[in-house]
Order: structure tokens, then C-alpha cells, then sequence
């Protein structure tokens, strides 16, 4: 990979892959449909892989496939490859190895992770939540009222601009709240959250805090202990590795809760987090992805290499977007919905046409080959909010391998309709 993707260097800066040579790594993007060149706007909802992702979970299943913790090469193989990633996930997030637990997506970390805290909790004890928020980040939370007797507390967002209530936060945070979960970005407008913000209101109170960092960590670059937040999640498949979901957690936190297990399984952290046998081949794929992005951009570590390549791409995606932006604003037609460019967002948009259930946007722009999704992408109260259900918003987001000319194409498209 590194050897393909040469970077270039400019007097004060060096710079990273050019957006050309980052789309020969993707086979899906040779893909055509009704005779266009497909163009992925649906990364929101998961990006296309890069062959060294592919190529790093064929490696382990062909070479290396086995259980953990035997004594023979292929098992003890498997150990270094897990405990690998472990480091690559820490440097991607800043944290340390013993604090990255892997599991099936993000949803499963966190009901996994409520169930474990919830045996913590006592009734009239409370969480609060956001409209914000996907649900994933939500429904597990609010099992905890059926089974534990907590209480649940909404903060509400601002529907004109996309933004959470602080005011409301504020009054919502109480001396019985014991969590605070909020994502750090909208999957479905893009607004970007202050996570540092509301982890040091939650902890004057000596309330712990769950990130959801699904959408946020594709984008720009997550860091536990700048943020000081006690739990975080995000998901491998929106930042171009497979469908598996990564949980941080403080390392002494982890090793304090009882999570459900069997009972030969490990009690130190992170394995003490993690059930049954892991997806193996998924693992060495998400610390391939983390690769991948690192390899975009020169530097002396992984960290700073991370840094330097999410830190073009937001660059980059803040063009892509701000073209995005003022086209659709130029159409009668066209309703924009989130915060606009210029502010801290990610590089996603939500839009719906006069007339048109956002389904059939999505069908009608596929004939030109431009994939977007439509609904309500699991942020239901979002799109509630907004007087949109229930058929939802059209939504499109920008990853590393969107072009000018690709949102030209989206553009031309929702003109037509």
C-alpha cells in the first residue's frame, strides 16, 4: 500500500495522497451502474474497503486461522495478530492496548457495556441522552429502565440548526445522573458535538461519559484522553475496514465491571469485555483500515501520521461539502437541514426534495449511478423532530475517495427531479 500511494511535499507542509491515487485502492469504485461510474455517497451508513483491508483478512483466514491461546504457531499467531491490533486501535483513538475491546458492532459494545454498568445502578438513578443521537446510543440505555429502574433524560437539539441544547443540557444534568452518552457526530446531519464540553460538566458531578464516535471517527481524529471521557465506541465499517464495532474503555474501569461472561473466561480487561471467540479476521482488518488512513500522510508515528492525513481529508471534505451545500441551496425544491459549512461538522449532508419521499430520491439519482442513502438511519428522533417521518431525509456524505465531479454528478441529478 504505502509504496502505491506516493505523497507529495510542499515547501511548508507535507502533504498527503492525492484523492486520484487514493481511489486505485478500491476496487468498488470500478463499478458501473445503467453506464455511470458509481460514486459512493452512502458512507454515513459504511465506506468501501481497500484492497490491504481485504488483503489482511485473507492473510489471517489463509495462514493463520485459528483459536487463542494454544500452544501451537497458528494460535499463538492469532494471539500477536489480536493483541496488534489492539496497539493500532489505541494509537487510532489514544489510548492504551489493554483498553480496546472488539466486538460485533457498535449496538452490541454498548447494550453489552449498559448491561454491565446497569448492575451498578440503582432506581431513580438516571442517564442522559440526546435527540441527537443514533439509537444505538439510546435504546441500549433505556433497557436499563425496565430492568434496573433507572431514570432516562433527554436533551434536546435545536431543530433549525442541527445543534444540541446546552441550555437544556444543563438543566437535564442532575446530582443523580451516573452517565452521560452522547455521540460526538450526527450520523445524520453531520453536526459535530463538544465532547470535551459535556464530559467535564458530567464529571462535576461525578457522572461517568459514553462517546459514540461512529460517525465522528471517519473524520477526524478521536482522542480519550484529550476528550477525558470514560467510555467511547465507533465501528470499523465507517472508517473503510469490515463490519466490526470497537469499544474503549478506561483500563480501570473495565477491569472493575462485571460483565456478562462464562465463567472460564478472562476478568482482567479487555478480554474480561469480550464474549465468546472473536471475528479474527475482522480484528486484523480494522487495524488494516487504521493503516490505511495512517499511510495517506507522512510522519515519525502512526498517531501523528493519523493525524496529519484526517486533518487534509477534513480539508478536503470541507470543500466537497461546501460545493454540496451551496448547489442544493440554489434549488427552490431542495430543503438543506443541519448546520451549514463554515461551522464544525463532518462532511455529511441531509436533504429532502418538495414531493418527493426520500426513497425515491435515492432511486431515481441511482440511475445515474449516485448511491445516497434515504430514511431515518437509526437517528429516528432526528428525523421526528424535524417534521420528516415518516419518509425520512436523503443523506450524503463525502469519504476519502469523492471527487468535485462526483458531487457535480449529485448535483445534476437532484436538479432533475
Amino acid at each position: 500500500m504505502s509504496a502505491a500511494l506516493k505523497q507529495t511535499t510542499e515547501p511548508s507542509r507535507a502533504m498527503m495522497t492525492s484523492t486520484e491515487e487514493i481511489r486505485r485502492c478500491f476496487p468498488a469504485l470500478e463499478r458501473t451502474h445503467n453506464g455511470y461510474s458509481v460514486a459512493y455517497f452512502d458512507g454515513p451508513g459504511g465506506t468501501q474497503v481497500p484492497r490491504t483491508v481485504v488483503e489482511a483478512m485473507n492473510d489471517y483466514l489463509y495462514h493463520h486461522n485459528a483459536n487463542t491461546h494454544w500452544a501451537y504457531p497458528t494460535s499463538e499467531e492469532t494471539d500477536a495478530i489480536i493483541d496488534s491490533a489492539r496497539s493500532v486501535l489505541a494509537d487510532f483513538l489514544n489510548a492504551g492496548p489493554t483498553e480496546i475491546v472488539f466486538g460485533a458492532n457498535m449496538t452490541t459494545l454498548t447494550f453489552h457495556l449498559a448491561r454491565a454498568l446497569g448492575r451498578r445502578y440503582e432506581r431513580d438513578d438516571e442517564i442522559l441522552v440526546t435527540e441527537l443521537d443514533h439509537h444505538a446510543n439510546i435504546a441500549p440505555w433505556r433497557t436499563l429502565e425496565n430492568e434496573c429502574g433507572v431514570k432516562v433524560r433527554v436533551v434536546k437539539m435545536i431543530p433549525k440548526t442541527g445543534e444540541l441544547d446546552w441550555d437544556d443540557f444543563s438543566r437535564q444534568l442532575t446530582e443523580r445522573t451516573k452517565l452521560v452518552a452522547i455521540g460526538a457526530a450526527s450520523n445524520a446531519l453531520g453536526t459535530i458535538n463538544d465532547v470535551r464540553r459535556a464530559a467535564e460538566m458530567a464529571h462535576s458531578l461525578d457522572a461517568k461519559i459514553f462517546v459514540d464516535a461512529v460517525h465522528y471517527a471517519p473524520h477526524e481524529l478521536v482522542d480519550v484522553r484529550d476528550w477525558n471521557c470514560d467510555f467511547l465506541a465507533c465501528s470499523a465499517y465507517k472508517f473503510y475496514g469490515p463490519h466490526i464495532g470497537i469499544l474503549y474503555g478506561r483500563h480501570d474501569l473495565l477491569g472493575s465491571l462485571d460483565f456478562p461472561k462464562l465463567i472460564p473466561a478472562p476478568d482482567s480487561a479487555p478480554e474480561n469485555a469480550e464474549t465468546g471467540t472473536q471475528n479474527h479476521e475482522g480484528i486484523a482488518g480494522a487495524a488494516a483500515a487504521v493503516d490505511f488512513l495512517a499511510s495517506l500522510a507522512p510522519g515519525p508515528t502512526r498517531r501523528e501520521r493519523l493525524h496529519a492525513a484526517l486533518r487534509q481529508l477534513h480539508e478536503r471534505g470541507d470543500a466537497l461539502i461546501t460545493q454540496l451545500w451551496n448547489g442544493l441551496q440554489k434549488m427552490r425544491h431542495v430543503h438543506l437541514y443541519g448546520p451549514p459549512p463554515g461551522t464544525t461538522r463532518t462532511p455529511t449532508i441531509a436533504f429532502t426534495v418538495n414531493g418527493v419521499p426520500s426513497v425515491e430520491v435515492a432511486k431515481k439519482l441511482a440511475k445515474r449511478g449516485v448511491f445516497v442513502s434515504h430514511g431515518d438511519f437509526y437517528a429516528m428522533t432526528v428525523v421526528e423532530r424535524l417534521g420528516q417521518a415518516p419518509h425520512g431525509l436523503v443523506r450524503a456524505g463525502c469519504a476519502c475517495y469523492t471527487t468535485s465531479e462526483e458531487v457535480d454528478r449529485l448535483l445534476v441529478g437532484a436538479r432533475e427531479l
